[in-house]
């Protein structure tokens, strides 16, 4: 091979060994630019993600106090054993029962639609409330809990006498759902805010005295016939809150006259 040969071979094979130095370059670089926007991607995603839990973070509730305009009933309020509390006078010749959870925004609505009119009629003796507080809506507080024990302490209200109130002052100032419910000790100061005295309300309240017979109460209903509904998966379960019902027959509150209708009949 001659000189001439020699040195055009090798100036060829400079001329390639710098393409793949520089196409080795140009991958590192493309490497370091991907690796570069991966980091970017990944900050910004952690920055929406930490925004997002922020910006979704439960709000507290307003302090709880007792409802404003607070009246008072002068009617019998009785705990019974399974723990739904039955609130008027003995010779009341309608019993309904009302099924509700305190954390329910339609219960809410409910009570600020009728709330009114039934304790008109019960203090007028034309009929009286058994209220089942049920705890349906457990997981749906953070932390969770706050429907049982909101349930549980206005039963340990109804121990003092005192559940027509306390169960108002709960809705006047009602939770927001999947937020922040109140927490034990702001439950034990309403009773106290009411006038409930002594250490027997604050231990029912803090023990979960009621726990087990209110799931019971929850667990009869999800089986009654007349409260139930087909759910998606072809089963039959509680239809839910609120409820309201007289004896074995299930109550449309969908009628805005059904309490006048009920004391015609």
């Amino acid at each position: 091979m001659g000189g001439a040969e020699r040195n055009a071979r090798k100036k060829k094979q400079q001329q390639m060994a710098a393409k793949s130095v520089a196409a080795a370059r140009g991958q590192s670089s493309g490497n370091r630019n991907k690796v570069l926007i991966g980091v970017v991607v990944v900050v910004v995603l952690a920055v929406a993600v930490v925004g997002g839990v922020l910006l979704t973070r439960p709000s507290t509730p307003e302090a709880l106090t007792p409802a404003p305009d607070l009246k008072a009933l002068s009617v019998p309020v009785q705990r019974q054993p399974d723990a739904t509390v039955l609130v008027g006078k003995d010779t009341a010749k309608v019993t309904v029962d009302v099924y509700e959870d305190f954390l329910c925004p339609i219960c809410g609505t409910f009570e600020k639609k009728y709330g009114d009119q039934l304790r008109q009629h019960v203090e007028a003796g034309d009929l009286k409330i058994r209220y089942h507080v049920l705890p349906l809506l457990v997981r749906l507080s953070d932390p969770e809990g706050y429907s049982r024990d909101s349930a549980n302490a206005a039963v340990c209200a109804a121990d003092a006498g005192k559940f027509p109130e306390y169960h108002d002052s709960l809705y006047a100032k009602q939770p927001e759902e999947n937020g922040a419910g109140y927490t034990i000790a702001q439950l034990v100061q309403l009773g106290t805010d009411l006038g409930i005295t002594g250490d027997a309300f604050k231990t029912c309240v803090e023990s979960g005295t009621y726990h087990q017979a209110l799931e019971a109460d929850l667990d009869k209903a999800d089986n009654t016939p007349h409260l139930q509904a087909e759910r998606s998966d072809g089963s039959k379960g509680f239809q839910g809150t609120p409820s309201v019902a007289v004896g074995d027959k299930l109550i449309s509150i969908d009628n805005e006259n059904w309490i006048s209708d009920l004391l015609k009949a």
